[in-house]
């Protein structure tokens, strides 16, 4: 998107820069300019000036100055063009741009208006909830219980839904607006003459807040121990868990004045920790740790700690972690991972041992390098030849996505000195595996040099699970091809006395259906797939035609709901659905077994997504060359779509 600059002119003469930044700092009045504390850097004494004549801020401490847009940008962490946006809608401009048709320039308006007003509606709804809160003694002894102060409790703006169906009625005159519905607050049951009720009942809230301070979804905790424990708005408009980061917003200054950010799984870790001096703490709402918000993350600091749980499951949240910060390790930034006791969580582990202790383990996190090297010797027995060139084949992928760089070529050398091989020869040699793989499957794998793709030996060296995890959250690629007088049992091979077994495929198929037959199949016989999908692929099943993009839509939301579910009771909550014939003809059928080992269904439907997605970039990519000549940017989407479909058909299994 290009912006003419005699707009950006127009509009900085149309803002004024004391009551943007006023917004987010506390200003007085000092002669002909406003004074206060800086946001960008830890100060008692104000030296934040702000010039209503120059519209200009500077900081006499740390340096830094500029004008609305910029403060924007460094303040709010926004982007150039959101930014733009942003101060645009506040005064009532039009962001033009000729590449644009009237058409979608409608549809851009009518989608910032639907974000401002569901924003509105939640924000209504988190201020009901923080004087339910006030009200509400066994809410208010929850949060005692866990030591959180009233001051903190006010910065995060904590609240509580009380116990009753349809509380919310009483906040909102109109119950039955569908922006209520809409924004997640309430839920419709359709099979019930379409009763209404209110999503969160008897929890402790903790709203969700976007970089603007805008509350766009909330989280709420039982206060027992019924299930589920913590329940999260749904996808809408505003809101998609796959790009948030819970308490980011709280946090921005503290993680400029500490330096880094520190990267929880939870509400509470945050909260707690930021009652007990690490006020810099965000959490991922429920989900693996995209590149989206390590992105995020990196536009208000360099450094980043992600602290995890010490048991198994606290392995694979920092496992899929790593897959999301690896395109983003550049050699200016510092990602380390952080492994607590099995026994405890951040919250438990300052409270038995204190800040000074976290503190120490913080300093003490591991480096990105050594915990990727780590992940691709897992289960390698490196006193082996054999578990060398495992290693070295788990490490492929996991290298090829790091930037270019000088960590990548440290990265090299010093897994080929775990290999005992040159640096060289390690590049030369997955370059040449590369190079085979794009001729044998020219249509189907990365032509780059490097590129993330699976080579002919299994390249995970232990069985499915032992950890690894492709770059797109699932386990490793599947089994190998059959060996003659052997059969692969548990990450190595066993003879067979008796004659060999022909290939096998891997599930019986229907010629005739489609990928998003397959899908619906295998996600109806297996809801708790949805759980490890990304938002990518959330959205790319949601966007499916009718009548198949809303019964992924509907399973999702019986997700959300009720978590998984057998296909005995969805068959029953879809009688008289619009989805009901389609859910029916998937799943009936010889086709429609889908028992076996989830390792070998997780893959299939990772390879169904995957395809999915590649055909979606193939349709974007082909619009971005029609652009190219109007649009100077198009190519560069065009590399940037380019570089995730490499990545997607280097995870793709291979067909027979």
């Amino acid at each position: 998107m290009s912006i003419p600059q005699s707009f950006i002119q127009e509009l900085l003469s149309r803002v004024d820069v004391v009551d943007i930044v006023g917004r987010y700092v506390q200003l007085k009045k000092g002669g002909a300019n406003f004074m206060g504390l800086c946001p960008f850097h830890g100060e008692k004494s104000p030296s934040f000036s702000v010039s209503p004549a120059k519209q200009f801020y500077h900081c006499f401490g740390c340096g830094k100055n500029g004008n609305a847009i910029s403060f924007l940008m460094e303040h709010a962490g926004m982007g150039f063009i959101e930014a733009v946006q942003d101060l645009a809608q506040q005064v009532g401009l039009q962001v033009p741009d000729d590449d644009i048709s009237p058409q979608e320039k409608e549809r851009a308006a009518a989608a910032r208006q639907k974000q401002a007003t569901l924003t509105d509606v939640l924000e209504k709804a988190a201020e009901a909830y923080r004087r339910q809160l006030r009200i509400s003694p066994r809410a208010v002894a929850y949060f005692k219980g866990r030591g959180v102060s009233g001051a903190v409790a006010k910065r995060y703006g904590l609240g509580y839904a009380p116990e009753g169906w349809r509380s919310l009625a009483s906040v909102f005159p109109h119950y039955d607006d569908p922006l209520l519905e809409e924004s997640g607050l309430v839920i419709v049951n359709d099979e019930d003459g379409g009763k209404r009720y209110d999503r969160f009942r008897d929890r402790v809230m903790f709203p969700i807040r976007n970089v603007k301070g805008e509350c766009i979804g909330f989280g709420g905790r039982v206060l027992g121990d019924d299930k589920p424990k913590y329940l999260n708005s749904p996808e809408t408009p505003v809101f998609h868990k796959g790009r948030e980061l819970y308490g980011l917003f709280e946090a921005r200054a503290a993680i400029r004045e500490q330096g880094f950010a520190l990267v929880t799984e939870g509400y509470m870790d945050v909260v707690a920790l930021a009652q007990l001096g690490f006020p810099n703490a965000v959490a991922t709402l429920g989900t693996a740790c995209t590149p989206e918000h390590v992105q995020k993350l990196l536009r208000f600091t360099d450094a980043v700690v992600f602290s995890f749980d010490g048991d198994a499951a606290g392995r694979r949240a920092a496992r899929k972690a790593l897959d999301g910060a690896l395109p983003h390790a550049s050699d200016t930034r510092s990602i380390k991972f952080l492994f607590l006791p099995p026994e405890h969580d951040p919250d438990s582990f300052v409270r038995a041992h204190g800040s000074d202790a976290f503190a120490r383990h913080i300093g003490d996190a591991v480096p990105l390098s050594r915990f990727l090297i780590e992940a691709a010797s897992e289960s390698c027995d490196l006193g082996t030849a054999e578990g060398r060139a495992h290693m070295a084949s788990n490490a492929r992928p996991l290298w090829s996505a790091l930037p270019e760089g000088v960590l990548r070529r440290q990265v090299l050398t010093e897994l080929a000195q775990l290999a005992q091989l040159e640096a060289h020869d390690l590049s030369d040699l997955w370059s040449k595996t590369a190079a085979q793989e794009a001729a044998r499957h020219p249509g189907t794998v990365a032509s780059h040099r490097h590129a993330a793709t699976p080579t002919d030996e299994p390249p995970w060296g232990a069985p499915a699970d032992a950890g690894w995890q492709s770059p797109g959250g699932y386990d490793s690629p599947p089994k190998p091809p059959f060996r003659k007088g052997g059969d692969w049992k548990g990450g190595s091979w066993k003879k067979k006395d008796a004659a060999p077994w022909p290939p096998q495929p891997r599930l019986p198929r229907t010629p005739t259906a489609s990928r998003a037959d397959h899908a619906a199949r295998l996600l109806l016989s297996h809801m708790a797939f949805l759980e490890e999908l990304t938002h990518d692929d959330h959205a790319a099943l949601c966007a499916q035609p009718a009548p198949h993009g809303p019964l992924f839509s509907w399973l999702e939301g019986q997700f959300h709901e009720h978590g998984p579910q057998a296909w005995a009771l969805l068959r029953e909550s879809l009688r008289g659905n619009p989805c009901e014939a389609l859910a029916v003809k998937v799943m009936t059928g010889s086709h429609a077994q889908t028992e076996g080992d989830l390792h070998e269904l997780r893959l299939e439907l990772r390879d169904l997504l995957n395809r999915m997605l590649i055909e979606d970039i193939n349709a974007q990519q082909k619009n971005l060359i029609l652009q190219a000549a109007q649009d100077p940017t198009a190519l560069e989407r065009y590399r940037a779509l380019e570089q995730r479909r490499n990545v997607l058909q280097g995870i793709l299994p291979r067909t027979p």
